[in-house]
């Protein structure tokens, strides 16, 4: 009987849900072989290695990361059977366009799904997510890890994977100090996100892979808590699903994927920034949850801010610092730092593209939509450097800083700085604390039944 030919595989990624769907779907199956993993969104992933040590036995020479520019003579050169899609936060449109693309290359085009993909706990599984990246869904992440800690609970968070160093260091990652971030030579957006959780006496788990993962915070934790990044779905079950909504955005929570199966599955919706937004923008938000999910609980909420200093603003000359997902792919224009700087009168916002140097020019390039606002990139020592450079130049009397970490502890700013905090309020009824709190009674009973 002839050997059963293996199916040629690419994997299209930005270094996050790619590798989780190879690790647990691809990883042990001797039915295919990953010809590549492809990469797109974030800086400087191409030409790496998926390294041996995580490919498996299968891949005793790992596997290498290639520019999903070449998609068309990948699919044609190495014979490629089929195009696996797993990256997040790009609209429908752009997800058929590349598997137009692929078919056009003769392949299949796949989407893994929940059912492929999502690990089992032995605990119980809270997961926050959102519809697209930039709703506030870190600020709700912390709100839950709080009232879960205040409840009395060990809360091991989760966060989805942003893995930009050297893989083989990032296979578990443990973050319970700032000396961890540092250890881990952690770049920007990794910090923006650990960081706030750390400063709350939060421990939070990253990586590479999520099984092992997991199985490490179980060891720790009476709840997982998966913070969900880049409108990601979860990678584990979820027994509670908080998704939050952005009605600066309405709409996107049907046009964009994978946040439209967030906002389909949700068990509990937040539509956040409803104190910004227009009323008929949360009303249209309200109307697609009844529309395609009718029986998540809505939470209306607002995330105010709250500035250090804000006397160093009024009347200054300022540059604004903003958190660079939620700028680059997120597609917004603006952020917390904005809106304080307006709120709390600044003369004026200066334009910070003719002080820009290195890979922030090119990220003006990239993202046109981008003009008084300076995203913090910093996916790597080089580009941190860049960054702090360009503020550096920026003829400015103040630098306000709205990323979710204190710029000032990895960068040496020359100027004045304010920093801009964030938090989850609920208005009105439901609370965030009432359905948290039903919700660990009910995992309390369902114990005890055991």
């Amino acid at each position: 009987m002839a050997e059963k030919k293996k199916r040629r595989v690419i994997i299209l990624g930005a270094a996050g849900r790619d590798f989780h769907n190879f690790n647990v779907f691809f990883r042990n199956n001797p039915d295919y072989e990953v010809v590549a993993f492809t990469a797109t969104q974030i800086p400087d992933i191409e030409g790496r290695i998926y390294p041996p040590e995580l490919a498996g036995p299968l891949y005793p020479n790992g596997i290498p990361i290639w520019s999903e520019d070449d998609l068309e003579k990948i699919i044609k050169e190495h014979n490629i059977d089929i195009a696996v899609f797993a990256y997040s936060d790009v609209s429908h449109e752009h997800v058929m366009h590349l598997a137009s693309r692929v078919h056009a290359a003769g392949a299949d085009f796949w989407l893994l799904g929940p059912k492929s993909t999502m690990l089992k706990s032995s605990k119980p599984v809270i997961a926050v997510t959102a519809v697209r990246t930039g709703c506030g869904k870190s600020q709700t992440s912390r709100k839950v890890a709080k009232i879960l800690k205040d409840l009395g609970y060990k809360v091991a968070v989760i966060r989805h994977p942003m893995p930009y160093g050297d893989l083989r260091k990032q296979i578990v990652q443990r973050f319970a100090t700032y000396e961890d971030l540092d250890k881990y030579e952690c770049t920007i957006e990794e910090r923006e996100e650990y960081e706030p959780h750390i400063d709350y006496g939060h421990v939070v788990y990253a990586g590479v892979d999520y099984e092992k993962i997991l199985r490490e915070a179980e060891k720790e934790a009476d709840i997982i808590l998966w913070d969900g990044g880049n409108n990601d779905f979860p990678f584990y079950e979820p027994d509670l699903w908080i998704v939050v909504a952005d009605p600066h955005r309405p709409g996107h929570e049907l046009k964009y994927h994978p946040g439209e199966t967030n906002f389909r599955a949700a068990d509990v919706i937040i539509i956040n920034k409803v104190e910004t937004a227009y009323p008929e923008n949360v009303q249209k938000v309200r109307e697609n949850i009844e529309k395609v999910n009718p029986n998540a609980i809505v939470i209306e909420a607002a995330s105010p801010i709250f500035v250090d200093k804000p006397e160093l603003i009024k009347g200054k000359r300022v540059l604004v610092v903003e958190d660079g997902p939620t700028l680059t792919h997120g597609g917004m224009k603006y952020g917390a730092g904005y809106v304080a700087a307006k709120k709390f009168g600044a003369k004026e916002i200066i334009d910070p593209r003719p002080y820009a140097v290195g890979s922030i020019v090119e990220t003006y390039k990239k993202y046109p939509h981008l003009d008084v606002i300076l995203p913090a990139m910093g996916y790597g020592k080089k580009q941190i450097k860049e960054l702090e450079e360009t503020i550096n130049r920026a003829d400015a009397d103040v630098v306000v800083i709205g990323t979710p970490i204190d710029l000032r502890r990895i960068l040496n700013i020359n100027k004045p700085a304010v920093r801009v905090r964030y938090e989850l309020e609920e208005i009105g009824q439901p609370k965030l604390y009432d359905i948290l709190k039903d919700f660990v009674e009910k995992c309390e009973k369902l114990k005890k039944k055991e």
